[in-house]
């Protein structure tokens, strides 16, 4: 149930905002072990004028992207891994004519399992269900 927000500028064609989307929730899956299907995502775009780095607006392409999971559940390893491979996805999908700027981010944010959770229900309270189920077995 990860959560990822991706702010870019400058603003894309939609069709590279649905490309973006497929390939984070893809990553998120195959690197990190989430489930798709509850994986959400959301883009903010700004305009050059509106990014600053160094003091200096319109860097280029600039990405800002976080994800949310749940303190625990992945490796160190893991989440450089996910760090590399997002990175690479920005660079693949917003940098064709120029590299992202350097100070282009990935984010990995560990939340703790009472803190946060979906569909009314904390992750805890998931993780004490599938352990009392699994004990009632």
């Amino acid at each position: 149930m990860p959560t990822l927000q991706l702010k870019l500028s400058p603003p894309v064609a939609p069709a590279i905002e649905a490309a973006l989307a497929r390939d984070l929730t893809r990553l998120t899956a195959e690197r990190l072990g989430k489930r798709a299907e509850v994986t959400a995502l959301m883009i903010e775009t700004l305009s050059a004028a509106r990014w600053y780095i160094g003091a200096q607006a319109g860097p280029g392409p600039t990405a800002w992207l976080e994800i949310s999971i749940t303190a625990g559940t992945n490796t160190p390893a893991q989440k450089a891994d996910f760090i590399a491979a997002a990175y690479a996805a920005l660079q693949r999908h917003l940098g064709r004519e120029q590299p992202l700027a350097p100070a282009s981010y990935v984010i990995v944010r560990e939340l703790p399992a009472g803190d946060w959770g979906y569909g009314g229900q904390t992750q805890e309270a998931r993780r004490l269900a599938a352990t009392q189920a699994a004990q009632a077995k």
